[in-house]
């Protein structure tokens, strides 16, 4: 039985995957559920951490999916996968629907093709409206919309328990979360690999390559050259919560010879989302906003959505999609090293995420790994919830009567409680700073970003054990 352990040094895993975003905690979730033993390598120092953090966070249906590509195929099957495990673990999911909205001429003539674009992906329930039934399922857009394409069934979810929950599930059947091991070389010996990391070596007789921004130089370790990432920063405004009732549906752009354009969404936490922008850099840990970002969706609000504007802006954020020259999902196993590369996987990679991990499986059981499904999986976690559209702990009377500390509200424009910060602590994969602490509770993510209750959530991250810094990953195992 895989049961996690505390590492020995000297162990060979059967398989390391390297990264622990949402990709790469699905397919070390998948390959552990075979009698097989697994490293999850993350070089940073929380999973989820990196480009999964950041994005949409849209369940996609698939639907303006290149057909016929591994994209295509991926994404549907993960959207299934993906929803049914959502609703085992708890990970927050609304089924609000989207409608592309045409403004222009160009846009209303490409909506039928991409009506038949979504039926030749399978995908037969997107229907073709006018721009009255467009301004009735969203009132608060702005004059001036030809016509519209409906896709009823994407949908809106957390993309930080969607990682989390996917990376817990692999801990507790038995992978070995590395954190803070950032691969820096690589040597292919006859049976098998070494990992040279910043904490250390790391053996195993496979290798996946899930690393996104850095997918590249890893996959250049191993002596290839096949693909370079380059970085593309999508910035994002986060409306206040009273906005919500200007967007109940996704509002997607209809994408042209210039673009795909930006979008209006809900999110699961109550929120309003304008964006994402998308620029092309060269530094892969450019996160930060821009003022052209801001004037660049300021305009585009305006021109959208004028109301959104008038509402107070939470947040703003960028995060990173590693883009790559290549017009598909490049996965591609090299036998004679024992190592797979999963690369160029977009912003689509958290709907596919699943389908991704289980075609990783099928490749590398072709590819000669013994695989043995195992009979005795724990099941999976349930998560805590931190979306609106089911109770929270502060709204839960039973659960404050049996911990009276679900009912102490620390965060009040997130309404955490300290309940939730200290089960965010003492979790299988536990929050060890402040940032872990705001993806697994919305801790500091409202209107006042912390100055408030910052003290006090720090506080409580004291008081469970951390300093705020970072733990040694070899705890908690």
């Amino acid at each position: 039985m895989n049961t996690p352990t505390r590492r020995d040094p000297a162990h060979v895993y059967d398989v390391a995957v390297i990264g622990g975003g949402v990709v790469g905690a699905a397919i070390a979730r998948d390959l552990s559920g075979h009698d097989l033993s697994v490293a999850l390598v993350e070089a940073r120092d929380d999973v989820g951490d990196g480009t999964s953090k950041a994005n949409t966070a849209i369940l996609h249906t698939g639907f303006d999916a290149t057909p016929g590509t591994l994209e295509s195929r991926l994404v549907q099957r993960g959207y299934a996968l993906l929803s049914a495990y959502a609703r085992d673990t708890g990970i927050p999911v609304e089924h609000t629907g989207a409608v592309l909205v045409a403004w222009t001429t160009e846009e209303l003539q490409a909506l039928p093709g991409l009506k038949d674009k979504a039926e030749r992906n399978g995908y037969h329930q997107c229907r073709l409206i006018d721009a009255d039934e467009v301004h009735r399922l969203v009132p608060a857009l702005a004059d001036g919309a030809l016509g519209g394409l409906t896709v009823p069934d994407e949908s809106i979810i957390c993309t930080w328990t969607t990682t989390l929950a996917l990376a817990t599930d692999a801990h507790q059947r038995g992978t070995q979360v590395l954190l803070g091991h950032a691969v820096t070389g690589v040597a292919v010996g006859p049976h098998h690999t070494t990992l040279t990391t910043t904490r250390g070596t790391v053996h195993a007789r496979w290798v996946v390559n899930a690393a996104g921004l850095g997918a590249d130089t890893v996959d250049r370790l191993f002596g290839h050259d096949r693909f370079t990432v380059t970085p593309r920063r999508g910035e994002l405004f986060v409306f206040d919560k009273l906005a919500r009732p200007l967007a109940n549906k996704i509002v997607l752009p209809v994408p042209t010879s210039r673009g795909k354009g930006v979008l209006i969404s809900p999110t699961v936490y109550g929120n309003v989302m304008l964006g994402p922008t998308s620029q092309d850099l060269t530094d892969r840990a450019a996160t930060d906003t821009s003022q052209d970002g801001f004037d660049f969706l300021l305009a585009k609000g305006e021109r959208l959505m004028p109301r959104l504007l008038t509402e107070e802006v939470t947040a703003t954020y960028a995060g990173l999609r590693a883009a790559i020259d290549h017009g598909d999902y490049l996965i591609e196993p090299t036998p004679d090293q024992r190592y797979l590369l999963v690369g160029g996987i977009r912003s689509t990679g958290l709907t596919a995420g699943m389908a991704i991990a289980e075609h990783v499986t099928q490749l590398l059981r072709t590819a000669g790994l013994t695989l043995n499904p195992r009979a005795d999986l724990p099941p999976p976690p349930r998560m805590p919830n931190i979306g609106e559209s089911t109770p929270r702990p502060y709204q839960d009377h039973q659960r404050i009567t049996e911990d009276p500390a679900y009912g102490q509200v620390v965060c009040f424009c997130e309404r955490v409680t300290a309940g939730e910060i200290r089960d965010a602590c003492h979790a299988p994969l536990p929050a060890r700073n402040l940032e872990g602490l705001r993806r697994r509770t919305r801790a500091m993510n409202g209107r006042c970003q912390g100055f408030f209750c910052g003290a006090a959530v720090t506080q409580l991250l004291h008081a469970h054990g951390n300093r705020g810094g970072t733990a040694d990953p070899e705890e908690n195992r």
